[in-house]
């Protein structure tokens, strides 16, 4: 039976001499794969709904753990931004790479939405970092190392929160603290308003350099220290943007 489907190509696969197989994010049925005849030709009228980073509309025939067939696709959006600038193309790449490892552990419909939305706010220009670190931390639950930003992680108590501490593996009171550097309260105040934003609604990232960057520097060894993840996409972002 023909469907429609609403997916994003996370990569390309060549198959045989003129065909490809295209590994296709969707909030119906997760990761699926797509087997599409004669996609790799120049001439071929659906080779340009095949190529990876394509966000679009698939009619195709489902087939439930097995390869499905596409038949064709109408683009939803053509992301031109992102293709013309070398550095969102490394932050989308990034972005895949993490969410194929979430989705992995997680089926939460919810991980397609932050996804779809957080590359659509790229599109628009908004700051890739604050838009990355935003997606990052709503990605932990999913990984199962969830941070609580409501109380220190040593003593729990919710009062004179003065760092926070990515290898500790989040806040820290004044009472505990030992080596850590004492944080700006509005680094604190931001890491919750990530957690909590609804990606979709944001219009607007103001947000001063340092901040960025202390953030930034927690999730990238929260990320080290407790999911086990190595990526080499971020290696890559970190060359191309020398965060």
């Amino acid at each position: 039976m023909l469907k429609e489907v609403e997916g994003f190509i996370f990569s390309e696969i060549p198959y045989g001499e003129t065909s490809k197989i295209i590994n296709v994010f969707t909030k119906e049925y997760g990761l699926i794969g797509i087997m599409c005849k004669g996609a790799k030709q120049v001439q071929n009228k659906n080779r340009a709904f095949t190529l990876r980073f394509t966000y679009a509309t698939f009619n195709i025939y489902y087939k439930e753990n097995k390869l499905s067939l596409f038949h064709s696709a109408t683009i939803i959006n053509n992301l031109k931004n992102i293709n013309q600038d070398i550095v969102l193309i490394s932050y989308l790449s990034y972005i895949v790479d993490l969410t194929n490892q979430v989705i992995k552990q997680s089926r939460d419909g919810q991980i397609y939405d932050d996804f779809i939305n957080t590359v659509l706010k790229l599109e628009n220009k908004l700051d890739p970092l604050v838009l990355t670190n935003i997606l990052e931390i709503k990605y932990l639950n999913h990984l199962g190392v969830g941070i609580n930003l409501d109380e220190c992680v040593v003593c729990g108590s919710q009062k004179n929160i003065a760092s926070i501490d990515g290898d500790k593996g989040g806040l820290i009171c004044l009472n505990c603290l030992t080596t850590e550097k004492i944080v700006n309260k509005k680094v604190i105040q931001l890491l919750r308003m990530y957690y909590y934003v609804n990606i979709k609604s944001i219009t607007k990232l103001d947000i001063e350099e340092s901040l960025k960057k202390e953030i930034n520097f927690f999730l990238d060894t929260y990320y080290d220290r407790y999911t086990g993840l190595y990526l080499k996409s971020k290696d890559f972002l970190k060359n191309i943007v020398s965060l």
